[in-house]
């Protein structure tokens, strides 16, 4: 079951979610939308390896803009800080931004419940689009959770995406073992 306008105003206001900063303008009928943070990154190798930590380079939006090109990856990152405590967070992209032919996640849209902190974005494009800081990029659709939780995101030991960021995280792949 998706969380209504109404049903997020009042988890918000137990603190079971957090949204930071929060704007009542941007919350929809059953989602909320999130906006483009000024950092972006790109991976330092054209080459990607699974089993290496591949290194990012962060780089800020400029205000005038910043155009992003088809066959590259860029990690961006939300504006907003969310926490969510009894419910699954989704993040999709908004209609207007899928117009544009762009993607904001690639298989990455589902958080976990006790996820706290901005969401890393996994940018692509169809065709070449300026991108600014602060423009809505996509929604949080929350879900109700069926059962009694037995670890949070946050308190899971292994859990490789923990740490409070406003930049975009690199993938934490090479720390599984296969």
């Amino acid at each position: 079951m998706i969380l209504s306008d109404k049903r997020i105003l009042e988890e918000i206001e137990s603190g079971a979610i957090v949204i930071e900063p929060f704007d009542r303008g941007c919350l929809g009928t059953n989602s909320y939308d999130v906006h483009l943070g000024k950092y972006l990154a790109t991976y330092t190798d054209r080459v990607l390896d699974a089993k290496q930590h591949n290194k990012i380079t962060h780089f800020e939006i400029p205000a005038e803009g910043y155009v992003l090109e088809p066959n590259t990856l860029y990690l961006g990152v939300t504006l907003e800080y969310t926490e969510t405590h009894q419910h699954v967070p989704f993040l999709e992209g908004k209609s207007s931004t899928g117009r544009l032919g762009i993607d904001i996640h690639a298989t990455a849209g589902k958080g976990d419940v006790g996820f706290c902190n901005t969401w890393t974005l996994e940018i692509s494009v169809a065709q070449p689009v300026r991108i600014y800081a602060g423009m809505p990029i996509g929604q949080l659709i929350y879900f109700a959770v069926e059962g009694d939780i037995e670890t949070f995101y946050n308190t899971k030991g292994n859990a490789k995406y923990n740490g409070k960021t406003v930049r975009p995280v690199e993938s934490m792949m090479w720390k599984n073992s296969f």
